[in-house]
């Protein structure tokens, strides 16, 4: 599959953020959100075209089901990324492309297999380009968001399983060529797929007449090919998913931003400045306020967020524990290790002890640390028994990249331990022993050996952007905590764990985390002025 994408896509992940950044011709987002929407492509249509797909009936939430929207339909990106879909709802509210259920659901094939391994993650800005590249998902398996997008179309998610990659491909080729071109999304969006992907027709409106690069030439396309091309657009549809920047690329949606511009701060790195040093740098300069200017009620209001849109001092107290590294007088909340400034996300990996907490909450105290987990030569022996399913090995048991129950004690979660050293997953692996052998360097290893790099990826997640955060709850990647007070009072316990040397492959950013209780509500108010009304 990933040569399929290598030898037909034609565009770089670069180029298609150039072409979204320069904004030179925007109809090809616009075709791709149709792309996102099309509900066809999934197995239960395939399956049935005739029946909905009762997965779709209701929308689950952390409280009550919602009804409407995607019932009586199929499987789409949007039923686990919204937007608006819900936004006047009591329970409900806007997205910025994540859902509300802690585990998003997913078509019933008779597998057991209910719902998605983890929460949702929201789309916007997890395509900020960065000089050491970009890994998608929470354990890092997508190397490119072309990789990530062809692998949600013929995945489990869209009911597929791993050995009907290749039907899906053919499916999905066939609707994009049969489509008559009659449905809602063919009226709001310029006409039949054969009519718009070709991109020949003199009839099509401008607004949808694609580039010469996004066009397919559908009846005369094998299947392999018109999937390419639905591929691309989408991954340009999501690549635009970005928060508000003015020309010079700063932020300028929250009261954060307004904060920092008001008071004359640093909004972002100098050139070749890194993240850490414009964090400190930022940091220094707003110790040396003397007489900071506040962003009250009338500087503005948000009309997606039900809170009022200041930056007061009780947000500056909290971006000061935010932004201060744990030091000898054990202060600070070190959070801007992981969650870099301007983007407040390192787009890195990291074991926040939130798997051992949970493991051992379900299985008993120490029960993590006692956990069997096989090293290099013995995944390689066993690897059904350990890894998850692929193309390669449909039968693999996915055991640790399971949800943690009860009733199936040894089943877990290990995040980049499941993607690191597979040899059914290629394409990221030098991305990410880059940063595994980074972070062993930094840990005392002095051989980046492949085995021993393996401990190092156990329990370790991507590390979420924090931006807009009031439209992605719950939080982390288990949608266990319901609002920021409980995800960032859990820190309190975790590093004190990680200091006292109690938590298995537990990061050592942990040890700088000095939070006490009278620091969540500041540290709160903090994240919560990152928000913004995103659309």
């Amino acid at each position: 599959m990933k040569a399929i994408l290598t030898l037909l896509l034609g565009l770089s992940v670069s180029t298609l953020i150039e072409a979204n950044t320069e904004a030179a011709d925007p109809v090809q987002i616009s075709i791709g959100e149709r792309l996102f929407l099309e509900t066809r492509f999934a197995q239960a249509y395939y399956a049935n075209p005739d029946k909905a797909d009762p997965v779709m009936e209701k929308t689950i939430t952390t409280r009550k089901p919602f009804s409407g929207t995607f019932a009586g339909k199929s499987m789409n990106c949007r039923a686990c990324h919204m937007v608006d879909e819900f936004a006047e709802h009591d329970d409900g509210g806007m997205r910025s492309y994540a859902d509300y259920a802690r585990r998003s659901p997913i078509p019933d094939r008779k597998d057991n297999a209910f719902l998605t391994g983890r929460n949702s993650m929201s789309l916007v800005n997890i395509s900020v380009p960065l000089k050491e590249g970009v890994l998608f998902h929470f354990d890092g398996e997508f190397n490119t968001m072309e990789d990530l997008v062809l692998a949600t179309l013929t995945g489990r998610n869209y009911g597929w399983k791993p050995h009907e990659a290749q039907v899906a491909i053919k499916h999905i080729a066939d609707i994009i060529r049969k489509d008559n071109g009659k449905g809602d999304l063919a009226s709001e969006f310029g006409g039949s797929y054969n009519k718009v992907l070709t991109g020949s027709d003199k009839t099509i409106a401008k607004k949808f007449r694609l580039p010469t690069e996004f066009r397919v030439n559908v009846k005369k396309a094998n299947d392999q090919q018109i999937v390419a091309a639905v591929v691309r657009l989408i991954t340009a549809y999501v690549l635009d998913l970005n928060f508000a920047r003015d020309a010079k690329g700063h932020y300028i949606g929250s009261p954060y931003d307004l904060f920092l511009k008001i008071n004359k701060l640093p909004r972002k790195p100098a050139a070749n400045e890194t993240f850490e040093v414009y964090g400190q740098r930022l940091l220094n300069a707003v110790n040396k306020l003397k007489a900071p200017k506040f962003v009250g009620e009338k500087d503005g209001e948000f009309e997606t967020h039900k809170q009022k849109f200041v930056f007061g001092k009780k947000e500056l107290r909290g971006m000061k524990l935010f932004f201060t590294q744990g030091s000898e007088n054990k202060t600070g909340g070190s959070c801007i290790r992981c969650h870099n400034a301007p983007h407040f996300s390192d787009y890195k990996f990291h074991n926040t002890g939130l798997t051992q907490h949970n493991y051992d909450k379900t299985h008993g105290a120490g029960a993590f640390s006692k956990l069997d987990i096989p090293g290099l030569h013995m995944r390689k022996l066993e690897h059904d028994a350990y890894l998850p399913a692929t193309v390669a090995h449909p039968d693999a048991s996915s055991r640790f990249r399971s949800a943690i129950s009860k009733e199936k004690p040894g089943y877990v979660d290990l995040g980049m331990w499941n993607i690191y050293a597979n040899p059914d997953m290629p394409a990221p692996q030098q991305k990410l022993h880059v940063m595994l052998c980074d972070q062993g360097a930094s840990s005392g290893y002095e051989q980046c050996k492949t085995d021993s790099l393996l401990k190092l990826a156990i329990a370790s997640f991507k590390t979420p952007v924090l931006r807009d955060l009031g439209h992605s709850a719950p939080y982390m990647h288990t949608g266990q905590f319901d609002d920021l007070s409980k995800a960032i009072s859990f820190y309190i316990g975790s590093s004190g764990l990680g200091r006292s040397n109690k938590l298995r492959n537990g990061d050592k950013a942990l040890a700088g985390i000095f939070i006490r209780p009278e620091h969540v509500e500041p540290l709160a108010a903090f994240i919560k002025s990152l928000n913004e009304d995103y659309d």
